[in-house]
């Protein structure tokens, strides 16, 4: 078991290294340079040379890179070329905006994908059917056309939730909840139909097994067949969609804060590469996929703890 988890927590280091020094590149081959964007369309070309010797653009590669990761393992991700502001602590401004955006969408997805996928599971016929049709539906839909169809109900016609902004939980906890709940909405419908279809798929398997007839034969209860044994042995493939689906969520954010403009991460990264901000770009997709690296850990620990056969490599 220590190796096994020695073992993903490697590959996680080894990712994030590979994924840095890829950006680091990628930012290097954006068009102009930092002397350019910091001076501006008015500078001369000794003026922007000037400035990319002072900043070290002209170093080598590996020296820039290797002073870079200096600074990020300090959580230091310099400054911004366009307004001077402190990239580390925006991005760590941004970052509960963004998270608290996928979280509460997985959650609401999961609760909702669950409930229907062992729905259909379970009785069949006309809710499985009824299941299916939502979930195509709800796949189909995009998640910027259902926000605004949600934002003209909600928001317009009946002015229950706010249609835009963000409120910080420390500030109003109940504000907080209401700013978010048309996003995570806008974000779980998608969401509950994926998870719904691989629960429905897992259930019906769970509930084919030889172990589930046995227990139906000695006339064990079937809330305890249902939620005890098949949901367990269904479980693997369930809790790894709703993992996939924080992934996903947290990767794609940058739909619904742009739509409901809250301030989180796939904000700032749109405006990054909007300006040519190089540092800001490469700041927030590490720290991006550090989380996501983060939410893979936790997924393989979970399933360490539900299949019992990796705990003996």
């Amino acid at each position: 078991m220590v190796g096994y988890i020695t073992k993903r927590a490697g590959l996680a280091a080894a990712t994030l290294l590979g994924v840095s020094i890829l950006a680091f590149l990628l930012v290097h081959a954006m068009p102009g340079s930092p002397g350019q964007i910091l001076l501006g369309l008015g500078a001369t070309p000794d003026e922007i040379a000037a400035e990319n010797q002072t900043l070290g653009w002209n170093d080598p590669l590996v020296v820039q890179y290797l002073r870079w990761a200096a600074g990020a393992v300090r959580g230091d991700f310099g400054t911004s070329l366009i307004d001077g502001h402190d990239i580390g602590g925006d991005l760590l401004a941004r970052l509960p905006v963004t998270v608290s955006l996928a979280a509460g969408g997985t959650l609401v997805s999961a609760i909702l994908g669950i409930t229907l996928g062992v729905a259909a599971a379970v009785r069949g016929g006309a809710t499985s059917k009824t299941v299916n049709t939502f979930a195509g539906i709800s796949v189909a839909l995009p998640a910027f056309w259902l926000g605004i169809i949600l934002v003209f109900f909600l928001a317009v016609q009946f002015p229950i939730f706010p249609a835009s902004g963000y409120v910080p939980i420390t500030q109003s906890p109940s504000l907080w909840a209401s700013s978010l709940f048309l996003p995570v909405l806008t974000l779980a419908i998608g969401g509950a139909a994926f998870i719904a279809r691989q629960t429905r798929a897992s259930m019906i398997d769970a509930l084919s097994q030889e172990h589930i007839r046995t227990l139906r034969a000695t006339a064990t209860p079937t809330n305890r067949i249902l939620y005890v044994h098949a949901l367990r042995y269904a479980s693997l493939p369930i809790v790894a969609s709703v993992a996939l689906q924080f992934i996903a969520l947290f990767g794609g954010s940058v739909v619904a804060e742009q739509l409901f403009a809250l301030p989180g991460l796939g904000n700032a990264i749109q405006k990054a590469v909007g300006t040519n901000d190089s540092p800001s770009v490469l700041a927030v997709v590490v720290v991006a996929t550090l989380v996501v690296i983060l939410v893979n850990l936790l997924l393989e620990f979970v399933t360490l703890l539900l299949d019992p056969r990796l705990r003996a490599q």
